[in-house]
């Protein structure tokens, strides 16, 4: 890639992301939707302004690397132990559900076996990302409901990531069982080392020279990448490795001291996430899955807040608080993102389901983003009775 090249897309990504945050402010609108719109612009599906479907894909491809890493640094396994319980009987019961209604909306339009099964497992997930921006830091760290979410995404996050294990392994629509062993070996083997690593010599080296922020940044996205490639390595998947990588260092007292610095890196790759989003997005397929896909999208915003607010409140949750965290969680995940490339990508399913799921997670984003700022306490609500950082 020349480097003018490279210089021209993003000068067209930050310049045209600034104006439409600009305008979004101004008509009250929340910033991930112009983010998700200026791809779809200036993409090449829209004014083709940038066409390099490589250099889309690889801006993507290390926007969620490092998304997944520094999300991973917000989860804090530790308050997990609080609502243990409740989230994994609310997570399972809620994966179940959702998978069945994907399933069925699917097998109702037409598609294969494999691909109803597919699209019933990218339904199952609420997005990490989205989730954790909307939700204030002092509600994040600092109360049961943020301690409820967080519970809820981590075990959602850890199903995600063997069912991405699983698609992993199939190559030309088959699955290569010899391979899903060997991932499946890896895992807890890359887990262990990395946590021991962050124990007895990540936490010393960052404790040590704490004092240098520029030296904690470095270690931090060395670590993210140097675990990923190791992922890669032993048969998982970059994604993989750097979410490990963010969830074993949360386990220590100073994530959130890294978590706190990296910040505004967080909000570079978010830019670039959620452009590539909306620019790899093929328009001319909207008329092939509009219907399904509008469908799933209504069934997935109306049914996710329901079925957390009725599976909560059978665990006996405050009535404000289940809504609360029903709403927050009522859309589709990166992971389902991650999923239908993963299985397109390997033969598993075809161009339209892939389509269809990728056309759900861009509308559930929108419609429960909205549905959020207008509604509820966040850093990027429009109204100043509900901002909150």
């Amino acid at each position: 890639m020349e480097s003018e090249t490279l210089t021209f897309s993003f000068f067209l990504i930050f310049s045209g992301a600034a104006v439409l945050a600009t305008a979004a402010l101004y008509t009250r609108q929340p910033l991930i939707i112009a983010y998700i719109v200026l791809g779809a612009i200036i993409g090449p599906f829209g004014f083709s302004l940038i066409t390099d479907v490589a250099l889309l894909e690889d801006v993507g491809h290390i926007g969620i690397i490092f998304l997944l890493f520094l999300l991973g640094l917000d989860m804090q396994p530790q308050s997990l132990k609080a609502v243990a319980r409740p989230a994994t009987a609310v997570a399972l019961g809620s994966s179940a559900l959702f998978f069945i209604i994907g399933f069925v909306i699917g097998y109702g339009f037409g598609f294969s076996l494999t691909e109803n099964i597919v699209i019933g497992i990218a339904m199952m997930f609420s997005s990490t990302i989205i989730s954790i921006k909307l939700l204030p830091t002092t509600v994040l760290h600092h109360k049961h409901t943020g301690e409820l979410i967080v519970g809820l995404l981590l075990i959602q996050d850890l199903i995600a990531i063997f069912v991405l294990i699983i698609l992993f392994s199939g190559t030309s629509g088959e699955f290569d069982y010899s391979k899903l062993l060997m991932a499946m070996i890896s895992l807890p083997m890359l887990a262990v080392a990395a946590y021991l690593f962050v124990k007895f010599v990540l936490l010393k080296l960052i404790l040590r020279f704490d004092r240098f922020h520029e030296y904690i940044f470095l270690v931090a996205l060395g670590w993210c990448l140097g675990l990923a490639e190791l992922a890669q390595m032993l048969g998982l998947s970059v994604e993989i490795g750097a979410f490990i990588a963010g969830i074993v260092l949360a386990t220590s007292p100073i994530s959130q001291y890294i978590a706190i610095n990296l910040k505004p890196l967080r909000d570079f790759f978010l830019v670039l996430f959620f452009f590539s989003l909306g620019a790899q997005f093929d328009l001319a397929m909207i008329r092939e899955i509009a219907v399904p896909a509008i469908l799933l999208t209504a069934m997935m915003v109306v049914v996710k807040p329901l079925a957390f607010r009725g599976l909560l409140g059978a665990m006996r949750t405050h009535n404000a608080m289940a809504w609360s965290v029903g709403f927050r969680l009522g859309q589709n995940s990166e992971f389902s993102l991650l999923i239908a490339y993963v299985a397109t990508s390997t033969l598993l399913i075809g161009k339209e389901a892939s389509h269809l799921i990728q056309a759900t997670a861009i509308l559930t984003f929108l419609v429960s983003t909205y549905i959020v700022i207008f509604n509820f306490p966040t850093p990027i609500a429009i109204s100043d009775r509900l901002r909150r950082d």
